[in-house]
């Protein structure tokens, strides 16, 4: 430090060693061509000023130009290194640092940024107002009324969409305007004018403005000053097949198409693909086999596969539907091996890679490309398996050869457990069961998927045991397997296990939080179980999956008036019946729910609809009868009371069809209230009637020990009836002989009389039930309660019949006095 000096003291220069080559006092010059030791390469002159010399320097002058009035100029023409000029001397090379001048010297300050200058002038304001400016402005709100446009209709609010697509409209027009006015309308933005246009002409189409659109299409296609735009004719032909007019759509797709050059390959293909689509729906076949079979050779893919297949099928070919299946299982999908997405080692940087890439977008695209692939195969083998051999399983074994010879041979598993399904389509239960138990010797997803099918067919039979034993073997196969745990489940709970099935069905959530199968049976356990609290968070996660669904609604509302809660009750049936409006059980339910609140008059609105959709419900008609009672509507109670007894009766026949006295009073019901059922009900009662007088017949002309001599006509001879025969010549036709001619048969004549034409039922006072109008009956009708028959018999009547006959009147037993 001791050679380091401020720059306020005397010697600046001390530091330096002073060679004397360098002085050219003496001689008057400068010496350039002598070398120094020091330099071997040039020499150096060092920049001093001559008001403040260094101290090596003895006090002699500058052997510089410094402090000459004419400085000599270098070989160049360039001031040589110290010359002063304007002032300032110049920097000798090498020797001042930048920014530095030898000007400070002379009293001036460090100020490289040329602050000492002070502030800059300020910035000339931008002026609006020009036309230029005006254009600039204009153009960026189109630009920005474009963006909005396609923000909206990726939101999918179309409406938003077309109005900023409109309004870009109308600011394009102005900007060509306004470049027409100021004379610059060959500096037109087309490619501006051209989006505009596509953008509005594509609103058009999202909100089914189809001519709108048509017309926008048109504007740009006829413009021969955009570059492309024939490619729009696709759009066209789009719109054109959504209102079903497909020659358009043909002739458009085809003007696209050539107007499309070679090089675009992979346009054509889909122009083609939208070609064959549009004859499959005229269709015609034939041509979309050409267009489908064309891309097949060119450049195959899934979809164009199923497509012929399709087609191939339509027309009945059989060998081509084969070959063409061949094809669509034979299509690269051009995806990556699912190995790939397995860490090789334990690098964890390397797993933490993959773990990165195993759910991006591009393996979502990939994995969705993979499942529709096998979703086309799964439905072709499905669809060919019966036309392309004698039966069936023949199809499906021939599909299932050629699956696994494919790279999707894991389909071929599928493929069989579908064949099982197609048996139990066909209602083969047997066969269904055999085909899903050759899975029990297979890997184990396969085998588990065999294994809870089979646990869930015997569990719809009724066969718990089985449904157990398959529930067992398809978990031992594979433990994560929620649809297994959920059906060990369903069998724990038909047992009346309903712990144990409850632990089921949380490990199938634990396994598959998505398993909704096992959350609802879980919340029905738990409600089974008294405890609606965990029962109601489970059907609350439920409805946020299935916002739809009425058995979840139901159940949430059941829950909350167990939680005597019959507000949030009423609210979650009320979402149900707009999802279900018409389910007479949840109207009756909300028209109980407002009874017990005390709103008769919600009640009784509910209540009638719920009879408007059911009138045969007996707990809405009583209440419906009680109601008009206590309003003082006793008229309006009898119809309730009267389809209530109706809907009694037909019950009763249900279970006992040849009562006779239920028949009776169907058809006096039938009749008072107008019900189209009163010829059936009458036709019955006569058939039954007639019945019940021939085994009368029967009865009362057994013969005694001797034996009776009867006449039959049916075969014109004469027959003795004994105790242990009856003929059954006989049993269709009775008469009496020549030898009890004696008796009088007018009394079973006058009941098979039929009366005329037309006649009214005019039933007795006394009659258990009394019609409040007239009714007139077809001309076969007889009446049941005719003055020649006998009362209907009363439960305290004492039955006087053979016991062979006992069971015929058993319904008698069963009716109201």
């Amino acid at each position: 430090m001791e050679n380091v000096h401020l720059a306020d003291e005397d010697d600046l220069y001390s530091g330096y060693d002073y060679n004397p080559a360098f002085d050219t006092e003496s001689e008057g010059n400068p010496v350039c061509g002598a070398r120094s030791v020091r330099s071997p390469s040039a020499c150096f002159v060092f920049q001093m000023t001559a008001k403040f010399p260094g101290t090596s320097t003895g006090g002699r002058p500058v052997g510089t130009s410094f402090g000459l009035r004419n400085p000599m100029a270098s070989s160049l023409g360039r001031p040589m290194t110290g010359a002063v000029q304007d002032g300032a001397a110049r920097p000798m090379t090498a020797v001042r640092a930048a920014g530095y001048s030898s000007t400070m010297a002379r009293g001036s300050t460090f100020d490289p940024l040329g602050q000492s200058k002070g502030a800059a002038p300020p910035l000339e304001s931008r002026n609006d107002d020009t036309p230029e400016e005006k254009i600039k402005i204009l153009e960026k709100k189109v630009n920005d009324l474009i963006e909005e446009s396609c923000m909206a209709q990726s939101r999918g609010d179309m409406q938003l969409a077309l109005d900023k697509a409109k309004e870009a409209g109308r600011k394009e027009r102005a900007l060509v305007r306004q470049r027409e006015q100021t004379g610059t309308a060959d500096h037109i933005n087309l490619d501006l004018t051209y989006s505009v246009l596509f953008n509005l002409a594509t609103q058009y189409a999202n909100n089914d403005m189809f001519p709108e659109a048509l017309n926008t299409y048109q504007v740009i296609v006829k413009n021969k000053m955009f570059s492309n735009a024939g490619r729009l004719k696709v759009n066209m032909g789009n719109i054109y097949f959504k209102q079903k007019n497909y020659p358009k759509a043909i002739k458009f797709y085809r003007m696209a198409l050539d107007q499309i050059s070679n090089a675009h390959k992979e346009m054509r293909i889909k122009i083609m693909q939208n070609i064959g689509v549009v004859f499959i729906r005229m269709g015609q076949y034939s041509d979309a086999i050409t267009s489908f079979e064309h891309i097949m050779s060119e450049s195959p893919n899934i979809r164009t596969g199923f497509n012929l297949i399709l087609c191939y099928y339509a027309v009945g070919d059989r060998d081509k539907m084969k070959k063409a299946f061949q094809k669509l299982i034979s299509v690269p999908l051009g995806i990556d091996d699912e190995e790939k997405y397995i860490p090789p080692n334990d690098d964890p940087h390397t797993n933490l890679v993959l773990e990165a890439i195993k759910n991006d977008q591009l393996h979502q695209m990939e994995r969705e490309r993979k499942a529709l692939a096998e979703k086309f195969i799964m439905t072709s083998a499905k669809l060919i398996a019966p036309a392309i051999e004698s039966s069936f399983a023949a199809g499906f074994d021939w599909c299932v050869e050629m699956v696994k010879s494919s790279p999707y041979v894991e389909l071929a598993n599928d493929l069989e457990i579908n064949k099982a399904i197609t048996y139990l389509r066909q209602r083969d239960f047997n066969q269904a069961v055999e085909t899903l138990k050759m899975f029990e010797k297979k890997d184990s997803r396969v085998k588990s998927a065999a294994s809870t099918n089979l646990s869930f067919l015997y569990f719809l039979e009724k066969d718990y045991e089985q449904a157990d034993r398959y529930a067992d073997l398809a978990m031992m196969a594979d433990r994560y397997n929620p649809a297994a745990l959920v059906n060990k489940g369903n069998t724990l709970w038909v047992r009346g296990d309903h712990e144990k099935a409850a632990e089921f069905y949380k490990e199938a959530l634990r396994n598959d939080a998505s398993c909704t199968e096992g959350l609802y049976n879980l919340g029905l356990t738990y409600k089974r179980l008294g405890r609606p609290e965990e029962a109601l968070d489970c059907f609350l996660k439920l409805h946020a999956i299935l916002r739809n669904s009425a058995q979840v609604m139901y159940q949430l509302a059941s829950l909350y008036e167990m939680l005597e809660d019959p507000t949030q009750a009423i609210e979650w049936l009320m979402q149900l019946i707009s999802v279900t409006p018409t389910d007479p059980r949840v109207l009756a339910k909300l028209g109980e729910l407002y009874d017990s609140e005390g709103d008769k008059s919600q009640a009784f609105q509910y209540y009638c609809e719920s009879f408007r959709y059911s009138p045969s419900s007996i707990e809405v008609i009583e209440w419906l009868g009680a109601y008009y009672i206590d309003t003082q509507f006793c008229e309006k109670a009898i119809q309730y009371f009267e389809r209530k007894a109706l809907d009694t009766y037909k019950d009763i026949h249900r279970k006992f069809p040849e009562n006779i006295e239920c028949l009776r009073f169907l058809v006096r019901l039938c009749t008072d209230m107008d019900l189209k059922e009163v010829q059936d009900y009458a036709t019955k009662l006569k058939k039954v009637e007639k019945m019940k007088e021939m085994r009368e017949q029967v009865r009362s002309f057994r013969s005694p020990p001797g034996g009776r001599s009867v006449f039959c006509c049916s075969c014109g001879q004469s027959h003795t009836l004994l105790p242990s025969l009856t003929s059954a010549c006989v049993r269709a036709c009775v008469r009496v002989s020549a030898a009890d001619s004696g008796q009088s048969s007018h009394g079973t004549s006058a009941k098979g009389e039929r009366l005329s034409a037309k006649l009214r039922a005019l039933p007795g006072s006394n009659e258990p039930y009394e019609t409040s109008r007239q009714q007139v009956l077809d001309a076969s009708y007889v009446d049941p309660l005719g003055p020649q028959l006998e009362r209907p018999k009363t439960a305290a009547r004492k039955r006087n019949e053979d016991d062979e006959f006992a069971d015929e009147e058993l319904g008698d037993d069963l009716l109201p006095e």
